[in-house]
């Protein structure tokens, strides 16, 4: 198995990068998505957030609010790094299971929005980085996602900074680029990661004879 830590800032495109990965073969393990499963209704860490951020964070069918929780946290780190405290356990259990749950011979690409602002990268066997202009970000966010330019800036410098990431990048890929450019980026990225999944399944065998 060969684990790889994937991050990008707001707007970067990672999940574009994501989704061609798992098209290539990767087994992808979201952790924007789990964060939402272990805030679901019901769960513990719904109720922690609403301990920590009072009831005026849930909607009328009792969901997080996330754009009321976000407007709240992404302007005040304090507040921010609380909201993180309660999450990202929860978020590292469950993708901790999947990762157990994988093939021996997978590449399991872990899809980490706070790599590098959470110290993640030692955890895994290769970091990619998807990088994009702090321009391309904010139009992105304004004219995709209908944030505010406001928002936008604050989501962005809520993050690390492109330096930040780049630093503990093994694989920078670049998405300031057509879709057809980034794709062919992907696919031979992906022929990189294979070749080092077989030779890690390599070493395990012949550390156990």
């Amino acid at each position: 198995m060969l684990t790889v830590g994937l991050t990008g800032g707001i707007g970067a495109g990672k999940s574009e990068v994501s989704r061609l990965l798992v098209a290539c073969g990767a087994v992808l393990i979201d952790a924007d998505r789990i964060a939402r499963e272990v805030v679901a209704p019901g769960t513990p860490g719904l109720a922690a957030v609403v301990d920590a951020f009072g009831a005026d964070v849930l909607a009328a069918d009792g969901s997080l609010d996330r754009p009321k929780l976000g407007s709240i946290v992404f302007s005040d780190p304090a507040k921010l790094a609380v909201l993180n405290s309660i999450v990202h356990p929860l978020v590292g259990a469950r993708s901790h299971e999947l990762e157990e749950a994988a093939p021996d011979d997978a590449v399991v690409v872990h899809d980490v929005p706070l790599l590098a602002e959470n110290g993640l990268a030692p955890r895994y066997d290769v970091v990619i980085v998807v990088d994009a202009s702090p321009e391309t970000q904010l139009d992105r966010l304004v004219r995709l996602r209908g944030m505010t330019e406001e928002d936008a800036r604050a989501r962005m410098a809520a993050q690390a900074t492109r330096e930040q990431r780049r630093a503990i990048a093994d694989v920078v890929i670049d998405n300031d680029v057509p879709l057809a450019d980034l794709e062919r980026r992907v696919k031979d990225v992906w022929a990189e990661l294979t070749r080092g999944a077989h030779g890690t399944e390599r070493a395990e065998r012949a550390s156990e004879e």
